[in-house]
């Protein structure tokens, strides 16, 4: 649980950073890619991530603009990753002004659940990641060579002069 606004920035600025690698790395082509037919594809789970982003904050009481078209899945990679760059920077600007370190301390009832507003910035990370390891799935499905993480891709590994691990 967060004790600070800068505490969740800090983490907030690796978390969307490791996505908006991703984000980039997508290509028009592999927005199709699905696991199965009944699931959702590469690029709606990608545009997921960037319409939950502001959703989520307004249902933490945060007011942050919504996505413009948010049902209609980009067929454009360019356009996704952008629109993600703009919500990651919406989304630290309205935290800053509209909570402090006080208010973190403060119950809030989502989803039917209350909670400090500190869990919800926790549970909005966690959103985050699992979506993103959805999304490096998809992509190595795709043929995409997938960025590191949290630590090097496997392609990464020869760029350090070193032979990826096999497990």
């Amino acid at each position: 649980m967060y004790t600070s606004i800068n505490e969740f920035i800090q983490e907030w600025n690796q978390e969307a950073a490791s996505t908006q690698r991703l984000m980039d790395a997508l290509t028009d082509n592999s927005l199709q890619q699905m696991v199965s037919p009944d699931d959702r594809s590469l690029g709606r789970i990608a545009w997921h991530v960037v319409t939950s982003t502001p959703g989520m904050l307004n249902e933490f009481g945060i007011k942050v603009d919504m996505v413009e078209n948010e049902n209609t899945v980009p067929t454009s990679a360019k356009e996704i990753a952008e629109a993600f760059r703009k919500v990651s920077a919406d989304t630290i600007d309205s935290i800053q002004k509209q909570w402090t370190d006080e208010s973190l301390k403060e119950m809030k009832n989502v989803f039917g659940m209350e909670m400090p507003k500190a869990v919800t910035l926790s549970l909005f990370l966690k959103h985050l990641i699992h979506h993103r390891g959805q999304m490096t799935v998809l992509m190595r499905q795709a043929g995409i060579q997938v960025p590191g993480v949290y630590g090097p891709a496997r392609e990464e590994w020869v760029h350090m002069g070193m032979q990826a691990p096999v497990i």
